[in-house]
């Protein structure tokens, strides 16, 4: 009977766990401030939650004489934190980076079937037939505002590891690209002159290879090429190199074809009209995105990847601070036996036991969560890296720590505490006040 009943209680206890983590997910920060409200409102105006605060008070004393066994919840959890909202962030810097490339001003259309430039290409008849669509804005002589566009790629030597070559864009782009992109700026030296072997390079990419400072020189494809400026766009843009279309493809013997056509639209609503047109040609068979949509998708895969590993490594690494907490709080329970049975004996009962025993793990996973968050704030919000797409050469991207990452790795925190503070409240309530008495 005795077996069956502690069974129960334990199942119970699993249940309320996975109640308990399924509405902690779903339940946004106005609910858990409205939580703790109501909390603090209860320990202040109750019998039961008075005798909750004055056991909460004696535990928070004691903390200083477990400094280390209570540092190793703080630590675990803060390093539980600090991993996942690193991981989180890289996944959404890199996301944004691409997803502020594109805008539905702009089009931007493939082959048929290809997921990306580098796999696509059109001939030149192509080309003229998408630039002369319906849709596209003219500029003020009445020529279409679209650029026909090569990527390529190349090796170049990361700073300081000159002996490792990384993949860097180049984009063979024509004299509109500034009409189209015009979130693009030359911030050091000029543009490139059409029909010359010049380069203007991304901020980004000048940051991460050799060679790209502005008067230096570098070979591509047999050739000798200077760099003539640096341009900023705070966005993927900055990781490529740009040069005149008909140059780039010279070098690289692409004859008269390009990879894909961009082009600026009357307005948003005319990008139906601009695709509706192309689909209904017979003579292409083309992909029609906008910039925006086109660019989204580019991030998506990658995206998810580095948010499964995070939060992959951050459930593993969970488990091993929630086992820290438990066996913290077991031996807190351990060693307050005779004071928790004496409050029992007195007249507390067994809510206020169990709830403050959780409220000092989870105050130590709160603190935990916010020095993990914090660090991860300091040390990498803005930090810039690189990384390969699926369907992209290198990346450069800055990791974007934001609110809600923040947010989201202080939840982890308290769902850590709580999980750790449950099993041994649990256990201080239903040991008998005189078994608890004669232990010690």
């Amino acid at each position: 009977m005795k077996l069956a009943k502690t069974f129960g209680a334990n199942v119970l206890s699993l249940l309320v766990v996975a109640v308990f983590l399924a509405i902690w997910i779903a339940l946004p920060w106005p609910g858990i401030v409205a939580l703790a409200a109501a909390l603090a409102i209860w320990m202040a105006v109750t019998r039961r939650g008075r005798q909750t605060w004055e056991v909460t008070k004696v535990g928070l004393a004691t903390v200083t004489q477990r400094l280390g066994s209570s540092s190793v919840v703080v630590v675990g959890i803060a390093g539980v934190v600090g991993v996942l909202v690193a991981m989180l962030a890289m996944s959404e810097g890199f996301a944004d980076t691409l997803r502020a490339t594109g805008n539905d001003r702009t089009a931007i259309v493939l082959r048929g079937g290809s997921q990306a430039e580098l796999n696509s290409i059109l001939d030149r008849d192509s080309a003229n037939v998408v630039i002369q669509a319906p849709g596209v804005k003219k500029d003020a002589q009445g020529k279409p505002i679209a650029s026909g566009e090569l990527v390529v790629v190349a090796n170049l030597p990361r700073k300081g590891d000159p002996n490792s070559d990384s993949n860097v864009p180049i984009r063979g782009v024509s004299e509109d690209v500034w009409n189209l992109r015009d979130q693009v700026k030359i911030i050091e030296g000029r543009k490139f002159k059409p029909g010359l072997r010049e380069l203007i390079v991304g901020k980004g990419a000048r940051e991460q290879f050799e060679g790209l400072d502005v008067g230096k020189s570098i070979r591509l494809a047999g050739q000798t090429w200077t760099v003539v400026g640096t341009f900023e766009s705070n966005d993927a843009l900055e990781s490529e190199l740009w040069g005149d279309t008909q140059s780039v493809a010279s070098a690289y013997r692409r004859g008269s074809s390009v990879q894909s056509v961009t082009v600026l639209l009357d307005s948003p609503q005319a990008f139906d009209t601009f695709k509706a047109s192309l689909a209904a040609d017979p003579r292409l068979k083309v992909d029609v995105s906008t910039t925006r949509e086109y660019f989204g998708k580019q991030s998506e895969g990658l995206t998810k990847v580095l948010r499964a590993v995070g939060i992959t490594v951050g459930i593993i690494m969970a488990i091993g601070a929630v086992f820290g907490a438990l066996n913290t709080m077991f031996a807190a329970i351990q060693a307050r036996a005779r004071e928790i049975a004496t409050l029992r004996a007195i007249g507390f009962r067994g809510l206020p036991v169990v709830v403050s025993v959780m409220l000092e793990t989870m105050l130590l996973a709160l603190l935990g969560g916010v020095i993990g968050a914090g660090i991860v704030w300091i040390v990498f919000n803005g930090y810039t890296a690189s990384t390969l797409g699926a369907n992209f050469s290198q990346v450069v991207f800055r990791f974007h720590v934001s609110g809600s990452l923040l947010w989201t790795g202080i939840k982890w925190a308290l769902a850590i505490g709580f999980i750790g503070g449950l099993f041994p409240a649990l256990r201080a309530a239903r040991v008998p006040v005189t078994t608890a008495l004669r232990e010690l």
